[in-house]
C-alpha cells in the first residue's frame, strides 16, 4: 500500500530542456502500471490513469461521471458558485440536451464550407508578417489572431473586443491565479456575453449566439446558461488552437526533417496526418480529463471504488508505447488519428472538426509561404506556459 507521503502532487512538473514531453514523474508512473494515486490542491487523492487503453475505456464507461458538482469530483480548483457550470461538466441527459443546441456549426460539412474564409485569414496575416519588420512574435502576429478571428465570426462576437476576452481567458487558464481573480474574470466574461446576447435578442444575426437567442425565446435555455455556453466556446475556440499553431510550429522547427517533409509535399493526406501527429505529440491540455467513479471498477487487479476521483492526462495517454510505437518521436507519417487529444466518448471535443480544419490550413500554408522560417531565439529562451492548464508558449520570436 502506498503511504500518503509517497503520493505525488498533481499536476507534475515538466523537465526543463524537454518542453514537448510529459512530466518524467508521469512517464515513470505509466511504466509502473495504468493506475496511480496523486494528491490535489485540496488534499484529496484521486487516481491518475496513465495508459491509453484504460483512458479510452473509462472515458466511454457509463459508470463514470463528468458532473463537477458530485462530492469527490477531482476539481482542479475551488468551485465558484456564482459561475455557470459548462455542459461539458455535466452528465446526460442534460449534457446531451445542451450540447445539441450548438452542434450544427461544428459539423464537418459546415466547417468545410468555412475553409476558404479561413484560408484568406491565414494568407492575409502572412502577408502582413512579410510586409512588416522582423523578427516577429508568431503568437501575437499569427497564432492568436487566426483562431480568434474564426471563432468571433462563428459566434458573432466583435473581433475588436479580442484584447478583453483574451486577457480574461489567460486568467482562467492560469493555474497560479487566485480564486478571487478567477471569479472576477468569469464575472467579466459572463457579463460581456450576457450583454451581447441581449443585443442579439433584439437584433439577431446569422451566427451561433443569435441561434442561442432562439432557444432563450422558447424557454429551452436561460440567458444566464446561454452566456455560459458562449464563454466556453469563446475560450476553447481560440486558446487551444492558438497554442497548437505556435507550439506545433516550434516542434516542427526543432524537427527540420519533419518540417521539410511537410513543407515540400502537396499531398493533403500528409497535411492531415501531420495535424493528427502534432495533436498526439504535443497535447496542449494538461489538467487531465476529470471524472468520478459511480460504481466499483476493476482495472489491472486494482479496484477503483465508487466515489473515487479519476484524472486522465491525455499527454501521457498519447505517449503510451502500446498505442503509439516509439511515442516520443515526432513522425508526421504516423497514423495517429486514434489519439485522445480531443478526449473520447460522449464528452469528446465538440469543436474538433473546426480545430482540425484550421490547423490543416495553417500547417499547409505557413511553411510554404515562408520556407525559410526559423526561430529568432534559442529554445531555452522561449517562455513556455508551465503555469497554464492549456500548454504552449507565451511568445515565439521568428524570422526568415
Amino acid at each position: 500500500m502506498t503511504s500518503t507521503a509517497e503520493i505525488p502532487d498533481y499536476p507534475m512538473t515538466r523537465a526543463k530542456g524537454c518542453p514537448f514531453d510529459p512530466p518524467p514523474a508521469l512517464q515513470a508512473k505509466q511504466e509502473e502500471g495504468p493506475l496511480a494515486k496523486v494528491r490535489l490542491w485540496d488534499g484529496s487523492t484521486p487516481w491518475v490513469v496513465t495508459r491509453y487503453a484504460e483512458q479510452r475505456a473509462l472515458l466511454a464507461d457509463p459508470r463514470v461521471s463528468a458532473d463537477i458538482t458530485r462530492p469527490g469530483y477531482p476539481s482542479p480548483a475551488p468551485l465558484n458558485g456564482a459561475a455557470p457550470i459548462s455542459f461539458i461538466l455535466m452528465d446526460d441527459p442534460e449534457h446531451a440536451r445542451l450540447r445539441r443546441m450548438v452542434t450544427a456549426p461544428f459539423t464537418i460539412k459546415r466547417v468545410e464550407a468555412m475553409r476558404p474564409a479561413v484560408q484568406k485569414i491565414v494568407d492575409d496575416l502572412i502577408d502582413e508578417m512579410l510586409a512588416g519588420p522582423k523578427p516577429v512574435d508568431l503568437v501575437t502576429a499569427f497564432a492568436l489572431p487566426v483562431p480568434s478571428l474564426v471563432i468571433c465570426e462563428l459566434l458573432g462576437v466583435p473581433y475588436a473586443d479580442h484584447d478583453f476576452f483574451q486577457e480574461n481567458s489567460k486568467v482562467l487558464i492560469n493555474r497560479d491565479a487566485a480564486p478571487e481573480q478567477r471569479m472576477a474574470a468569469v464575472g467579466r466574461l459572463n457579463g460581456y456575453l450576457n450583454d451581447l446576447l441581449g443585443e442579439k435578442l433584439a437584433n439577431p444575426g446569422d451566427d451561433l449566439l443569435s441561434g442561442l437567442t432562439e432557444r432563450i425565446k422558447t424557454g429551452e435555455l436561460s440567458q444566464h446558461d446561454a452566456a455560459g455556453i458562449g464563454v466556453l466556446l469563446l475560450i476553447a475556440g481560440h486558446e487551444t488552437t492558438a497554442n497548437m499553431i505556435a507550439l506545433g510550429t516550434l516542434a516542427l522547427l526543432e524537427n527540420p526533417g519533419q518540417l521539410a517533409l511537410l513543407r515540400d509535399s502537396a499531398d493533403p493526406k500528409l497535411v492531415s496526418s501531420a495535424v493528427e501527429e502534432l495533436l498526439r505529440y504535443l497535447n496542449i491540455t494538461h489538467n487531465g480529463r476529470r471524472r468520478l467513479a459511480l460504481a466499483d471498477i476493476e482495472i489491472d487487479g486494482q479496484v477503483i471504488r465508487a466515489g473515487d476521483g479519476l484524472i486522465m492526462p491525455n499527454d501521457i495517454g498519447n505517449r503510451d508505447p502500446d498505442a503509439f510505437p516509439d511515442p516520443d518521436r515526432l513522425d508526421i507519417q504516423r497514423d495517429a488519428r486514434h489519439h485522445v487529444a480531443f478526449g473520447f466518448g460522449v464528452h469528446q471535443c465538440l469543436g474538433q472538426p473546426l480545430a482540425r480544419m484550421e490547423l490543416q490550413v495553417v500547417y499547409s500554408t505557413l511553411y510554404k509561404r515562408i520556407p525559410t522560417l526559423r526561430p529568432a531565439a534559442d529554445l531555452e529562451e522561449i517562455p513556455f506556459k508551465h503555469d497554464g492548464s492549456v500548454y504552449g508558449v507565451y511568445s515565439l520570436p521568428v524570422t526568415w
